[in-house]
């Protein structure tokens, strides 16, 4: 290490805290401080912070025992999850490898797809309000009269909103695999198909990781699209878990407990699969 490097390395040491401080006491006011606040609010009731009242695990006990629409939207925002990770993914793995083929007016497709990740989740969601009951209104139905109506239509403007972001992800990843190998593969005689599956989607595994885990954060924790979409459904059978611990603290007077201990639970199930995915890809890169 020469003289220089190392009278940077010790002034980088020297300043570092000064740097580094105004954002921890930011980060520490605003987000750590609410965020343990919220935590040990969940473990009363309260209807403003100043008269909250201890009562142990009776928020939790009754979001799981006296609320069906918890439940519920803990499943149907499971199920709406796993099938926007499957569609958002296949599709624009597909869009990325038509994309990467050379064909001309490429740039202007990859824009036109990107552009939709760039449009507010409520205005998706009252366009595709229009699109869908314009639609349905044929059958003299709209998209509330049927949960199925509800779940589909959120997974077609999940999967118009981030195909076009993931698919750049994904052009990232196919741009970086050698042309010779792919070269070196057709020359020995594997078809596209082998090559496919041998040799470009190993090496987008880091890719396909990245992607997987943004669309299942943003399909769980998905509340703009959702209240947008689909409100006013009957008995609240397209409530997805963000929006059903809304309707709870600010909806439900004497729930502002139950709806903190919900949000608690919600953050969970998030940091739960953050933190499996995160184990699963170490052990791949491990495993390579």
């Amino acid at each position: 290490m020469g003289k220089e490097e190392i009278v940077e390395k010790n002034v980088i040491k020297k300043y570092f805290p000064i740097f580094v401080l105004p954002t921890l006491l930011a980060f520490t006011a605003f987000f750590i401080v609410p965020f343990l606040m919220g935590i040990g609010l969940s473990f009363t009731k309260f209807t403003v912070i100043t008269n909250a009242k201890f009562v142990g695990f009776d928020n939790y006990i009754k979001a799981f025992t006296s609320d069906n629409e918890f439940l519920h939207a803990l499943g149907f925002t499971s199920l709406f999850t796993v099938v926007s990770i499957i569609t958002v993914n296949v599709f624009s793995f597909a869009l990325a490898l038509l994309l990467t083929r050379g064909i001309k007016g490429t740039n202007v497709f990859r824009s036109v797809f990107f552009m939709p990740n760039l449009i507010g989740g409520i205005v998706l969601g009252y366009i595709w309000n229009l699109l869908i009951n314009g639609v349905l209104s044929k059958f003299d139905v709209d998209i509330t009269f049927s949960a199925k109506y509800g779940f589909w239509g959120l997974v077609i403007l999940t999967n118009w909103q981030l195909i076009g972001y993931m698919m750049v992800i994904y052009i990232a990843g196919l741009q970086n695999i050698p042309g010779d190998l792919i070269e070196a593969a057709s020359i020995d005689g594997a078809s596209p198909m082998t090559v496919l599956f041998k040799i470009k989607l190993p090496m987008v595994m880091p890719s396909i990781t990245i992607c997987t885990f943004l669309t299942l954060t943003n399909s769980f924790k998905m509340f703009d699209q959702n209240l947008a979409l689909t409100a006013g459904a009957p008995e609240r059978t397209t409530e997805m878990l963000a929006l059903n611990i809304y309707n709870t603290f600010y909806g439900r007077i004497g729930w502002q407990g139950v709806g903190q201990a919900k949000a608690v639970v919600f953050f969970l199930i998030v940091a739960l699969i953050a933190y499996i995915q995160l184990r699963l890809t170490n052990k791949k890169e491990v495993e390579q």
